[in-house]
């Protein structure tokens, strides 16, 4: 795998963009170029997600007769990726075409089925997602400092790739090159697999008594949060990815089978038994560390301050106004609120040397920080 600026040359021209697929990414994909006066046409089998999407302000809608743009965006899931891409270049409607879906190997697989042009076609996928979905959820800034693999083959064009790499650009991500069977291996063990394992994490506080779900805390929180996309969808994306990610929850449950076990004999007076659990846990911890940092490199060690703040308007804009004004940098927040209180404790990751700084500033301008 290998980040980098792709073939050398003049910048490529991008004066016009067709959207096809106006859900998160299709329409976070539009605003963004709309906002660097990309002109952007929006086509999707849903007309009210077109209208939504144009009322937005992403672009307009797309007409078959249109004048070809400079790059069409195929922002639909990957078994429907191919069929897009042949419809497309059948009436010229693009100079270029990427695609947007979280696998590779298949579109382009169906794609040299149905005798596409690879030339011109330069499969894609931006690292950056909600859990909420359609255009409503869509931001500009989605793709912010986010990976955005890129997967040309041997027959793409090198005019085409750098088209594709000034629409990176212009998305404010960071372009990322990658095979298409090594992209689909690498997703699963970052994304696709852990969604399936938080999902069945999730699944088991469905039957949950209240005295339970009473007792969630952010860790839960923390684990469970991207359960909560659309079943459809992602039942599409594993589809289309389905051996790496079954590797990647085997080697998993194999793990927490391992632990279910340790864990059985401990409670049969065991102790000696913990050890495979202790060691996973050394794992995990390990893993951990190895996820890149704020700016893409390692990870780096914060200082967290807790402050109590009050459930009322303004009252973080004024938590962020003491800082700033203590010349203190708040690298990562958090905010936890309080089960039955107007209240809620924020935690907030600073560098070391600045948290007695951070810790003062607030207690001297009337907060709680234990």
């Amino acid at each position: 795998m290998t980040a980098g600026p792709g073939p050398a040359g003049e910048q490529a021209r991008l004066g016009s963009v067709l959207v096809v697929g106006t859900g998160l990414i299709g329409t976070s994909v539009a605003l963004a170029l709309r906002e660097h006066g990309v002109t952007v046409k929006l086509a999707d089998q849903d007309a009210g997600s077109v209208r939504l999407a144009r009322e937005l302000g992403a672009g307009r809608e797309w007409a078959r007769d249109d004048e070809p743009v400079d790059l069409a965006v195929i922002a639909v899931p990957p078994q429907y990726v191919a069929q897009w891409l042949l419809d497309l270049q059948k009436i010229d409607a693009a100079r270029f075409y990427t695609d947007v879906a979280s696998v590779k190997s298949l579109p382009l697989a169906q794609a040299v089925q149905l005798g596409c042009d690879l030339g011109t076609y330069v499969p894609g996928h931006p690292m950056a997602g909600r859990e909420r979905s359609g255009p409503v959820a869509a931001r500009a800034d989605l793709f912010l400092g986010r990976p955005w693999a890129y997967c040309p083959v041997q027959a793409t064009d090198d005019d085409a790739v750098r088209t594709v790499l000034r629409l990176i650009e212009i998305c404010a991500a960071n372009p990322v090159l990658i095979g298409p069977e090594e992209h689909d291996e690498a997703v699963a063990l970052v994304s696709h697999g852990p969604h399936v394992a938080a999902s069945a994490v999730a699944a088991r506080l469905a039957g949950a008594s209240e005295a339970a779900l009473g007792l969630a805390g952010p860790g839960v929180r923390d684990v469970t949060r991207v359960a909560g996309g659309d079943p459809g969808l992602w039942s599409m994306i594993l589809t289309g990815n389905a051996r790496p990610v079954a590797d990647v929850l085997q080697a998993v449950a194999d793990d927490l089978a391992a632990a279910a076990s340790a864990l059985r004999a401990v409670a049969g007076d065991d102790d000696g038994a913990i050890s495979p659990v202790t060691e996973l846990l050394r794992r995990g911890v390990a893993g951990r560390g190895r996820i890149p940092g704020k700016h893409g490199g390692p990870q780096s060690s914060y200082v967290v301050v807790l402050a109590l703040v009050g459930d009322r308007p303004g009252e973080l804009a004024r938590l962020f106004q003491v800082a700033k004004d203590a010349g203190v940098n708040i690298e990562d927040v958090r905010l936890e609120h309080t089960p039955g209180l107007p209240l809620g404790a924020v935690e907030l990751s600073v560098q070391p040397e600045s948290a007695q700084a951070l810790a003062d500033a607030l207690r001297a301008h009337g907060w709680h920080v234990p």
